[in-house]
């Protein structure tokens, strides 16, 4: 249980952060159109990593925070805006070159820059989570559904791998590659969760998700709960483990009730 302190630290950390987000939101118009990127989406997403960080600053959960954004901006382009794979692949390469050529390249500048990293873990992590958008693109343009597990293999799409990645290496966290495994089971479990909650507005928007490959969702929240235990074992009492089991939870408990985008 939370206490009434904690909360409200929480609460502080997102009102804070969703002012920045919007910041930066005015300050790439062409990027964060009203629709679908509402207020609304950027408390969501303030609240989500300030849950997962009760104990951080405004500044250190920045590079999270901004991510985050900019992982609904890039969705939205390739999901949503981009017709052809060509539009795609145009939109990766960009983004791997590390050259600001468009709003979208611009921000992701500014994140990078903040982030500093030496190891090469962002990069690596911004590659795969786009070429996973890449190939689910890819997909839906061949009318190819995967299976479950293949579609469960995809889900760097999803980002949040991406966003601890950036958010532990930003911030001094010490052995990031070794907490690669359990942040992706966790990832499937996000993704999985996401799929439940927003069945009925992939379907009217195109997306893909799990309930679209054949199983009920029954099967999909068993499954859920397969991975949750996966998860579990893989985080055991690490030093991120409170970070990672955070998310299952708050996750858990958000989609069962809200979404993060906004109307069309």
């Amino acid at each position: 249980m939370i206490d009434a302190h904690t909360a409200g630290r929480v609460s502080g950390l997102a009102a804070a952060s969703a002012r920045d987000l919007t910041a930066r939101a005015a300050a790439h118009p062409d990027l964060f159109p009203a629709r679908p990127f509402d207020a609304t989406l950027f408390t969501a997403v303030s609240l989500a990593n300030a849950f997962g960080s009760p104990d951080a600053t405004v500044a250190e959960l920045r590079v999270a925070n901004r991510l985050s954004l900019w992982i609904f901006a890039v969705d939205w382009l390739i999901d949503h805006r981009a017709t052809e794979l060509a539009e795609v692949d145009t939109i990766v390469e960009e983004c791997l070159s590390g050259v600001p050529k468009s709003p979208l390249t611009a921000f992701l500048g500014e994140i990078r820059d903040e982030v500093a990293d030496t190891q090469g873990l962002f990069e690596a992590e911004l590659a795969r989570m786009l070429h996973a958008m890449r190939r689910e693109f890819a997909w839906k343009a061949a009318g190819e559904l995967p299976t479950l597990e293949v579609y469960l293999g995809n889900a760097a799409n999803f980002g949040s791998t991406f966003v601890n990645v950036a958010h532990w290496t930003r911030n001094g966290v010490a052995g990031v590659a070794d907490l690669l495994p359990a942040s992706d089971e966790v990832q499937k479990v996000l993704r999985l969760l996401n799929d439940l909650a927003t069945h009925h507005r992939d379907v009217s928007w195109g997306d893909l998700n799990a309930l679209m490959l054949g199983p009920t969702p029954d099967e999909v929240r068993a499954r859920v709960e397969s991975l949750v235990g996966a998860a579990r074992k893989l985080i055991g009492d690490g030093p991120q483990a409170g970070y990672l089991g955070r998310q299952i939870g708050y996750s858990s408990g958000f989609y069962g009730v809200a979404d993060y985008w906004g109307s069309r």
